[in-house]
């Protein structure tokens, strides 16, 4: 069985036990391909160039970056600066890692969205200009190549848009470009953040939701999602509806975060959750 780890960009993630742990199972022979995010680090570029980060939110009260093309351009430059740190500290662990985005061999593919609609101000308008885009397909052949030849895929955003007859960098999320892959892989997902699973009362980490195999507890877990969680809420069920077994949300600090949260950590979901709905 394959594992689709997602690594945040949080500032609050140390990357390097999720590193060790890939180290671990790739000695152990198990195929992984890891995805990262890097947001913050966008953002904290962004505002070191003197321009400010924008977020919009949508008429269904999602709240998402708007991707200028001045913003397009920093988010390809900070994306690829933090993916050849990730893989560079793979192969220091003895991982032969390949890095990728999503436009190379068109790993992660799909419509441009150039316009958006936003509320502004209680009134729904179209912001037009955006970068964006959603997944349709990912390149199994070329994940499946690299996981025969003893690779570990090191992969991000941006994807591979289809913008009429061609094809451009755009932004995509990255928690919901893991679950397009593990989906894909038909993989089981582990989503590593800065708190340790999904609470019940977001405020108090001893209400910690550790399994959830019933549709009454969907609904449950859904309602206890805010703010970023709830997007990869949103990425987990994507995951399990596109063939993925289970999707884990864990501790990316742990001492051995993947491995914990493959052996019980964390908030657990299952395809029978969403089945019951």
């Amino acid at each position: 069985m394959t594992t689709v780890i997602k690594v945040g960009g949080a500032r609050a993630v140390d990357p390097a036990g999720a590193l060790s742990d890939v180290a671990t199972l790739y000695e152990d022979g198990e195929d992984v391909v890891l995805v990262h995010g890097g947001s913050t680090a966008v953002d904290d570029t962004l505002e070191r160039l003197g321009i400010e980060p924008e977020y919009v939110e949508t008429p269904s009260g999602v709240v998402g970056r708007f991707t200028d093309e001045q913003t397009m351009e920093v988010f390809e430059m900070v994306f690829g600066h933090l993916n050849t740190q990730l893989v560079a500290g793979l192969q220091s662990q003895g991982v032969d890692a390949v890095g990728l985005n999503g436009v190379d061999g068109k790993l992660l593919h799909g419509p441009r969205k150039s316009a958006v609609r936003v509320v502004e101000d209680g009134t729904k308008k179209i912001k037009r200009g955006d970068y964006s885009g959603t997944i349709k397909a990912v390149n199994t052949d070329l994940l499946d190549s690299l996981l025969d030849g003893n690779y570990v895929p090191v992969a991000a955003p941006p994807m591979a848009g289809a913008d009429d007859d061609e094809i451009v960098p755009v932004n995509t999320d990255a928690d919901r470009s893991a679950a397009a892959v593990a989906a894909a892989l038909d993989a089981t997902l582990v989503l590593l953040t800065d708190v340790e699973g999904v609470y019940e009362d977001p405020a108090d980490s001893s209400t910690l939701i550790e399994s959830v195999e019933t549709g009454e507890e969907w609904e449950t877990l859904e309602s206890a999602a805010e703010g970023f969680m709830s997007r990869k809420i949103m990425a987990a069920e994507e995951a399990l509806e596109g063939g993925a077994p289970e999707v884990i949300v864990a501790d990316a600090n742990a001492d051995a975060p993947i491995t914990d949260a493959l052996a019980g950590d964390g908030t657990h979901m299952f395809q029978e959750a969403l089945e019951e709905l």
